[in-house]
């Protein structure tokens, strides 16, 4: 009998030959130094077989089932690209069964200009789909016994409710910015309490300190969305529109304030202890300087309340290109996280 090995060629693995060759050009470029290694992981290479499919990673949120622990972040709205962007991130969420919340949708209260750019429920099948306006917005409506826009705005998005984003720093530092005459928990308390909606909160950057959110926590949302201290920083952003120096010079040490996702994982952890039945809250997104799908999974992972992660620039970088290469963008966020889930298991 012949020998399939024989001269180094294997018939039962065709490519074994050019592979070997290229173990051997890239075998001094594939060096990791010991300072590289992601240290927030045991890896356990014994514990598991490649994972078949992705069914692992699936989770609830509220009442409705995610596939992965994945949430596309509020982003854009009334731009030109807004349409097209939206368009992709709500077909991607309906075919991998994700959800996703709104970009501010302040434009719509009184105008439906816009509202084309947002209408994307009918891609988004039966998936999580939450409308976004500021608190500031919600104040006002509240002080003007005008409540039944969120409703009207939640009916013709076909949304399952509202997110409220709460960006104090961001509006003080906008030339343009609102400003808040009572405290955003008092607003919310009062919105809760006039109308029935699902409501989540989200910071814009530099997240919530232990009093914000032993606050929240004890709220009856579906959701806090963490916003931390590390992505994109709307406050900073604010700063650098300004065309004035000292404006610049003088406010750039309030940027640098906030919290990271990490340190807030921690934080919550440790005030889940601490109120017990009086936490009303029961889920998390954890947002703001979320690099990849393993920084995701480790502070998923890590979080003692059931938790998912959510991405803006990820999403947006690959959803201003194409469909298709969005598309392929969330097969590989999945995928790694099918893999870390076999394999990793974080060090708390």
């Amino acid at each position: 009998m012949a020998n399939p090995y024989q001269n180094g060629h294997n018939e039962q693995d065709p490519n074994a030959s050019e592979r070997k060759k290229d173990h051997i050009d890239l075998a001094f470029k594939s060096k990791v130094l010991p300072s590289s290694v992601d240290n927030r992981f045991y890896y356990e290479p014994m514990i598991s077989g490649h994972p078949e499919h992705n069914d692992a990673l699936q989770c609830r949120f509220d009442d409705k089932i995610l596939n992965a622990p994945l949430w596309v972040s509020s982003m854009t709205g009334g731009t030109e690209k807004a349409k097209t962007i939206n368009e992709n991130l709500a077909k991607a969420c309906g075919a991998f069964k994700l959800g996703m919340g709104l970009g501010s949708c302040r434009q719509l209260l009184f105008s439906n200009e816009y509202l084309k750019d947002f209408q994307i429920r009918k891609w988004m099948g039966n998936q999580p789909l939450y409308a976004n306006l500021g608190i500031a917005q919600i104040e006002t409506l509240v002080n003007e016994k005008k409540l039944h826009l969120i409703t009207d705005l939640i009916q013709k998005l076909e949304t399952d409710g509202l997110i409220i984003h709460v960006n104090p720093m961001q509006e003080w530092l906008q030339p343009e910015g609102d400003r808040y005459y009572h405290s955003p928990i008092e607003t919310i308390e009062k919105l809760l309490q006039s109308i029935d909606i699902k409501l989540i909160v989200k910071e814009v950057g530099q997240g919530f300190g232990p009093e914000s959110m032993k606050a929240l926590l004890k709220m009856p949302l579906i959701a806090i969305d963490f916003g931390a201290s590390g992505g994109t920083n709307f406050a900073l952003l604010e700063i650098l529109r300004s065309s004035s120096d000292m404006f610049v010079e003088n406010n750039k040490p309030l940027v640098l304030v906030g919290h990271t996702a990490s340190e807030m994982v921690d934080l919550s952890n440790q005030l889940a202890k601490e109120l017990t039945e009086s936490r009303l809250c029961n889920q998390l997104i954890i947002s703001g300087g979320i690099q990849d799908f393993l920084d995701g999974f480790y502070l998923t992972e890590k979080s003692e309340i059931p938790a998912i992660y959510g991405q803006a620039s990820g999403f947006l970088k690959y959803a201003m290109e194409s469909y298709e290469i969005l598309q392929e963008y969330v097969t590989a966020q999945i995928n790694g996280l099918s893999v870390a889930k076999s394999f990793l298991k974080i060090k708390k």
